[in-house]
């Protein structure tokens, strides 16, 4: 057991798939998995173990907020020895073309956050996937023929602004989306020598207000996870 996964050792697998909902890491589990149980549920932050194939696979919630994020992988990779970790969560589209149900595979992750200019001493760093997670995923999502989409992404430290227009120069760079966990992922995957991608499905958008539902962000959302399930090693 670690501080905040109540898991025994052996129960967590390689390669973890992290939606932020933990009730969405039941979801995908439950109806993706087969032979599953379940290895963590302090603090409700659920995390199952099964098996997808002949891969034996772990799934769990990562919260949301880098922060959070950080706290689990620090200890899924230091106290479980995880080597693979896949984000599977949901994003809004900063980008007018882009709509919900869109597939989107970040290659790096801008930040409003700090955390990286503490850990660098005020300098930036650029936070960036593993490259052969992204090339399967991609040509995976291709392969089904989903709208999918490749670039640069942002990772906010605030769900609310106060400005309504803070998306704007971070869309006209190029960013294709928002959330807020990504950077912190790719960030502590490169500290820790191990694989990371980010897998996002568009939830909603600032530029045209279409957004789905909490159930449909909860139960819908399955293509992603079976891309990570498909790539993983």
């Amino acid at each position: 057991m670690s501080i905040h996964i109540g898991a025994k050792q052996g129960d967590i697998a390689p390669t973890v798939l992290m939606p932020g909902d933990p009730l969405r890491a039941k979801h995908f589990a439950e109806t993706l998995l087969e032979d599953v149980f379940r290895f963590n549920q302090v603090r409700g932050m659920l995390g199952f173990t099964g098996r997808y194939g002949d891969k034996r696979i772990s799934i769990m919630g990562s919260g949301m907020g880098i922060p959070t994020l950080s706290i689990y992988v620090n200890e899924l990779v230091n106290e479980y020895g995880v080597k693979t970790l896949i984000r599977v969560g949901s994003c809004a589209a900063l980008q007018p073309y882009m709509k919900t149900g869109d597939i989107v595979l970040p290659m790096s992750s801008s930040t409003n956050s700090h955390i990286n200019k503490l850990r660098f001493n005020g300098m930036d760093y650029a936070p960036t996937a593993s490259f052969d997670l992204l090339l399967k995923a991609y040509e995976a999502a291709k392969k089904r023929t989903e709208r999918v989409f490749v670039g640069g992404m942002l990772s906010s430290d605030t769900f609310y602004h106060d400005d309504p227009d803070w998306w704007v120069k971070w869309a006209d760079y190029g960013a294709l989306v928002v959330e807020m966990e990504t950077t912190g992922l790719y960030t502590l995957a490169a500290k820790f020598k191990v694989d990371a991608l980010t897998i996002l499905t568009v939830s909603d958008s600032v530029v045209t207000g279409e957004i789905d539902t909490a159930e449909q962000r909860e139960k819908e959302y399955t293509t992603m996870a079976e891309i990570a399930l498909e790539i993983a090693p």
